[in-house]
């Protein structure tokens, strides 16, 4: 009988099978019931769509922010459980890569050689291009053993099945700033097509913020434009330096 010789990559492939076998992800329904799937069945499910896993914790006392951020990505509500994790929320919203996101997607089920072990991540985005992102976020002062031994956990899980992980700690302080003030514009009520046509326009190229505002008429109208399209990512500015009257702004060539 003539042997069957595996291919390097097919080895590689069947080994990833196997060992993605030793985890198992929860997740809720619609209808409020958990399920409990395999890791490669996972693939198949929309985790940017699903609900949350569990609850946000609310208590007298407690020392975290809870809440829900107004995403434009999805045009729904998205819970965060601190304001570390708002402010990546905000984030993740603004970059023109990610088209969804959904919070406390899943429970990861794995076995740490000793018993099974829990970790349900904070947020999971759907890149543009199809590629699913789970992601925590923790101060990087915050990260004890224990957690880190989940994170890892939760790296080596997803680089099974082709998802990419991110563990996230403070963001640039003033990029976050940046942004959060964009923020405020992200809503599609800011748009004013006949305004955002003249400043695409205007900005083809750089002018300075205020300069660009008045120039479009009265700025208590425009400038909502003008930041609601560096929102969008319809215009540009350098978000690590402090957004001021004079920062240069430009239409972004599509």
């Amino acid at each position: 009988m003539a042997e069957t010789v595996m291919s390097a990559d097919a080895a590689l492939t069947a080994a990833r099978q196997v060992a993605a076998l030793r985890y198992a992800i929860g997740y809720a329904k619609p209808d409020g019931l958990e399920r409990t799937v395999s890791l490669p069945d996972a693939l198949a499910v929309a985790f940017e769509a699903v609900p949350p896993v569990r609850s946000f914790a609310r208590y007298q006392g407690q020392r975290s922010n809870t809440g829900l951020w107004w995403s434009a990505s999805t045009g729904g509500h998205v819970g965060f459980e601190s304001w570390l994790e708002r402010d990546h929320l905000m984030l993740l919203d603004f970059d023109p890569m990610v088209a969804a996101i959904a919070s406390q997607p899943f429970r990861l089920y794995y076995d740490d050689g000793t018993r099974v072990r829990r970790h349900v991540p904070d947020f999971f985005a759907r890149l543009t291009d199809g590629t699913g992102v789970v992601i925590d976020v923790r101060p990087a002062a915050r990260v004890k053993p224990a957690d880190a031994a989940g994170f890892a956990a939760t790296g080596r899980a997803c680089a099974l099945v082709g998802w990419q992980y991110r563990l996230l700690h403070e963001p640039d302080a003033t990029v976050t700033a940046n942004v959060r003030w964009l923020a405020g514009y992200r809503h599609p009520r800011c748009a004013r097509p006949d305004l955002q046509e003249a400043a695409e326009e205007l900005l083809a190229a750089p002018m300075p913020l205020m300069q660009a505002g008045a120039l479009l008429g009265d700025p208590l109208a425009s400038l909502p434009v003008i930041f609601h399209l560096l929102w969008r990512g319809r215009l540009r500015t350098d978000l690590t330096i402090a957004l001021s009257a004079t920062s240069p702004v430009t239409a972004v060539r599509r």
